[in-house]
Order: structure tokens, then C-alpha cells, then sequence
């Protein structure tokens, strides 16, 4: 039988460097890490995502690796690792790492073998050219940042291929060779306890560009070794895909027989959320919802607000995209690759409580898993005195103490700068405040997951969009005989909607299974009026017992 845990997990990202220090370094590790697994427990989540944690030059947050069989030594060692998975596993949490296959520094052993010599064993582990590639300029990924696709290596006499900055060098993932090294590394972390990984940047691991002869086989076929592989080793793992792609492209990611990715991010949705948070109306998440493909039954969304990038939104319009800016990024500074705001979501939301727990009663009433970011439990702020994305990777803030309760090394020697002034400031919002105030954002989350957990048709049923007041986003979903109707409020004034007909019985009541304060009315039947307040919600379920 299969085990799709994942379809009614919480999940909770974090970067080990930033979320708490055990040592007094400054930096966060993997022993603060376990100290501190009490809050991830709490707050309601189930699974926790590492954000790479490998040995690194680190100038791209740990992305570009030197060792994918390590633990960079400023977190920790592999004995905390497992000390850390020990103790996650003991509090019902599992974990996920990120799996980085697109490329590797350029730091790493590897590409300094295949640099010094044409016969190294690794030369084809990567993608060369002898001649000055034409277009190098095309399909950069960090523009104004990041100026081609293909380097000149003076030592190599050759063009390397690197989508990402040029201290990534592609890996050749067609050579038997590479897939057989990526096989060992999930592997190798699989066995020290991790339950899956998420996948990095995967458009780009399934592409051919830059080779002189590649396979005649289908690039995305690659997706189902990788799943075959890691489902030989560990039954239960799972795959999460990054992927920023069309909906007309997801059936190559989950595989029509849903062989591929079990989850895959909606990037999509993601981004006409804050369409219509901005609108506010809810008709550009409903023109989205209606293109959804069905999933596989092994499949799964990954519905998430903020994460660990800037929140790209490449495929609104150019309108559409100017229409968010003006809202939430009015300064230019807040731009990042002209494409994406480099903020959280919090002061996006202009710190209003009832948007943001609008907004976070939305993505976990959507079809999916949530994923939610470190800090957005407590409603963190951005640093945009800070470069590129490291504005929202700031460490979290615990308490009201110096450094935020993150860290007790000289402020100078944190890893990031903490929050010290401005309304996100640490004495202002964290942790321990927000835990002895039942109003807080943070108590209003571990609510919310609550409601999340106990719905568990949310994450496996038949969802459909009820036709309703523009303003208002209404779902139905359904799952072995148990239904949930939720209502979001988009608009800054109340609106009044009627509770449409149910398909299976026409002597139903509803009651509340979750609401916001400003929303009102319980043992709700078909037909009768519900008031959502400004900015207000309601999830509804059967009440069995006055049918």
C-alpha cells in the first residue's frame, strides 16, 4: 500500500545558518537546530526542509556545492546531522533535503579535475565547447546580475555551460557516469534518516542545451529513474520539484502515470495569488484554478506565499506585474532581476493582520500541501540593505534579547544582520512575544495548521470552484464522503454570499470549521446568507449530528 504521507503534511523551511546558533559563533548549525526543534513541533508542522547545508564557498546561499556528501563545517558535522534527524524522528517530524543536480561549484573537485586536464575522468561530467557558444546571452536566469549562460575557462581552453552564476558549472546529467554519482548521493542521504528531497531548479536538469550529441532519449525520462531509484531505496520518500512552468508543462513533471515528481510547487498560482491580493478580487486565482490539470493520484501541489528566492512574477503580464510592483515593491530597490520583489510577505501586506491571515488561511485551504518559510509564522520583515535575496534570509527572531535570542556572538560576527529597526524589528516581532499573545499571528498559524490537519480532504479530495461574488474565492472539495466548503474574502469591505447547494444531499447543515473573527452565522443549509467581513473566511464542514 502506498504511503502518500504527504498529501496532509505542514511543511517548514528553513536555512540551518539562520535559524538558531548553538555554539555562539554567530552563524546558526545543526546543534542549534535540534535545540529548537520544540518550536517546529508546536507551531504544528510535519515535515521540515533543509535548504542546502553542504560544504560551500557560499556565494550563492549554499547552492553552489563542493561536497555533496558533507556538512559544511560552520553548521555542524555529520554526527549533528544525524543527532538532528534523530531527534526530528523522535517528534514525528520528517525531513527533506534539497537536492542540487543541476550543477556544482566550480570550486569542487570535480570541475578542477575537469578544468586541468581534457583526459580528466571528470571532463564530461560537465558541458564544454570549444567554440564561443552563439548566444551566450540568451536564457539568463539572474538578469542585471548574471551577464551569459557560458564562461571562457582559460585553464580548460573551453566554453563551460553554467544557467546560474558563473561559479555553477552545469553538470552533464546525460553522462551514465553523473546519474550514477546522483544515484550514490540520494542514497547516502536517504540512509541517514532524510524521507526525500526537494528537487532544485529542474526545468534545467531535464535539458539537453549545450551538447554536441545528445541521447536520443527523452530529456524529462530522467525524472522517472530518479524516482525509481529513490522509491527502490526508501518506499516512502518523496520528490518536491522546483518548477517554474506552464501548466500545459506539469504533466512532464508528475508523468502521466505519476512516475515523476510526487509534488510539484505551483509557481503559477503562486503568482496570481498576489494578483488578486492586489486587485482584490479573486478572479485571477479563479482563471488559473480553471486550467489546472488532474493530477495523478501519487501527485501533489506545493501551495506556498513567500519562500527563500524573490517571489517571481515572470509570468503575470508586463501590466499584471506592474500592477504588484506599485502595491508592494513601490521602490525601486525592491526589484530584483526584473521579474520578482525581494520582500517578505508580511510588510507586502502592509503589516495588516487581517490580510495576512487571509492570505494564509487561502494557501492552506488550496489544493495542496503548504509549504511555509521560516519566519512567516511571526510575521518577519525584509532587510533590503542586504544583496540580491539574502534581504529575506535574515536569521529569526526569537525573543526580545540581543541578536534577537538568535545568536550570543558580537552582532558584528552573525552570519546575516538581525532586524533592529522599522516595525519588523526583533524587540518588536518574535517568537516569545508573539507565544504569550492568543491574538498574535503565531497563534493564529498553530490554529490554522490545526484546521489544516483535521481536514485531510483538503490534501486528497475532487476540488471545484463555486461560481460566487468575484470578490470572494469559493472551493468545494470532497474526499470519501466528507466535504468542506472555504470562502475568502479578498475585498477591504464585507460581502454577503449564499451557501450554494450541495451535489450529494440536499439535507445538509453546515458549521464552521474555521473562521475569521469578522465572519459570522453557524448551522448554515443551502440557500441561507453568510457575511464575510473585511478580509474575512470561513471554512464550513457537515455537521453530522443536526442533519
Amino acid at each position: 500500500m502506498l504511503d502518500l504521507w504527504y498529501k496532509n503534511a505542514v511543511i517548514y523551511c528553513l536555512d540551518v545558518e539562520t535559524f538558531m546558533d548553538g555554539n555562539g559563533d554567530g552563524c546558526g548549525d545543526f546543534r542549534g537546530l535540534a535545540d529548537r526543534l520544540d518550536h517546529i513541533e508546536r507551531l504544528g508542522a510535519t515535515c521540515i526542509w533543509l535548504l542546502p547545508f553542504y560544504p560551500t564557498p557560499n556565494r550563492d546561499n549554499g547552492y553552489d556545492i563542493t561536497d555533496f556528501y558533507g556538512v559544511d563545517p560552520r553548521l555542524g558535522t555529520l554526527g549533528d546531522f544525524v543527532a538532528f534527524t534523530r531527534a526530528a524522528a523522535d517528534r514525528g517530524l520528517r525531513v527533506l533535503v534539497d537536492l542540487v543536480i543541476n550543477h556544482t561549484s566550480t570550486d569542487h573537485p570535480w570541475f578542477q579535475s575537469a578544468r586541468s586536464d581534457p583526459n580528466s575522468p571528470y571532463r564530461d561530467w560537465y558541458v564544454w565547447s570549444k567554440e564561443k557558444p552563439e548566444n551566450i546571452h540568451e536564457g539568463v536566469i539572474f538578469p542585471g546580475v548574471q551577464d551569459a549562460i557560458w564562461d571562457y575557462d582559460r585553464k580548460a581552453k573551453a566554453w563551460y555551460l553554467h544557467r546560474f552564476y558563473d561559479h555553477q558549472a552545469d553538470l552533464n546529467i546525460a553522462n551514465p557516469e553523473v546519474r550514477e554519482e546522483i544515484d550514490k548521493i540520494m542514497g547516502f542521504w536517504l540512509q541517514l534518516g532524510v524521507s526525500g528531497f526537494r528537487l532544485d531548479a529542474v526545468p534545467f536538469v531535464i535539458e539537453y542545451l549545450g551538447l554536441e550529441n545528445p541521447p536520443d532519449r527523452a530529456p524529462e525520462d530522467y525524472l522517472s529513474d530518479i524516482r525509481r531509484f529513490m522509491s527502490w531505496r526508501k518506499a516512502e520518500s518523496v520528490l518536491l520539484a522546483e518548477a517554474n512552468v506552464s501548466m500545459k508543462e506539469i504533466t512532464d513533471y508528475f508523468g502521466v502515470e505519476g512516475n515523476r515528481m510526487h509534488m510539484v510547487f505551483n509557481f503559477m498560482l503562486n503568482q496570481y495569488m498576489f494578483l488578486a491580493f492586489v486587485r482584490h478580487d479573486a478572479e485571477p486565482i479563479r482563471r488559473i484554478m480553471d486550467i489546472m490539470p488532474d493530477l495523478p493520484v501519487e501527485g501533489q501541489w506545493g501551495s506556498f506565499l513567500r519562500n527563500h528566492d524573490e517571489l517571481d512574477l515572470g509570468r503575470l503580464s508586463s501590466h499584471e506585474r506592474q500592477e504588484v510592483y506599485d502595491a508592494m515593491a513601490p521602490d525601486p530597490g525592491m526589484i530584483v532581476y526584473d521579474r520578482g520583489i525581494r520582500r517578505r510577505l508580511a510588510p507586502m501586506l502592509a503589516n495588516d493582520q487581517r490580510r495576512l491571515k487571509l492570505a494564509y488561511a487561502l494557501m492552506f485551504a488550496l489544493p495542496g500541501t503548504p509549504v511555509l518559510w521560516y519566519g512567516e509564522e511571526i510575521g518577519m520583515a525584509e532587510d533590503l540593505s542586504l544583496d540580491e535575496r539574502d534581504s529575506v534570509r535574515t536569521p529569526l527572531q526569537w525573543s526580545e534579547r540581543p541578536n534577537g535570542g538568535f545568536s550570543d556572538a558580537n552582532p558584528e560576527d552573525l552570519v546575516r544582520p538581525v532586524l533592529t529597526a522599522g516595525p519588523g524589528a526583533f524587540d518588536k516581532v518574535n517568537v516569545r512575544a508573539q507565544a504569550e499573545d492568543q491574538d498574535s499571528l503565531m497563534n493564529f498559524i498553530r490554529r490554522l495548521i490545526t484546521a489544516r490537519r483535521s481536514a485531510p480532504e483538503i490534501g486528497w479530495g475532487q476540488w471545484s470552484v463555486i461560481e460566487i461574488d468575484s470578490r470572494v474565492l469559493g472551493l468545494r472539495v470532497s474526499w470519501r464522503g466528507n466535504e468542506m466548503l472555504t470562502f475568502h474574502n479578498f475585498a477591504s469591505e464585507a460581502v454577503e454570499i449564499e451557501i450554494p447547494a450541495s451535489p450529494d444531499s440536499e439535507d445538509v447543515c453546515y458549521a464552521h470549521h474555521l473562521e475569521a473573527a469578522n465572519s459570522a452565522g453557524n448551522g448554515l443549509r443551502p440557500g441561507d446568507r453568510l457575511e464575510l467581513g473585511p478580509y474575512g473566511f470561513a471554512w464550513l464542514r457537515p455537521d453530522r449530528e443536526r442533519r
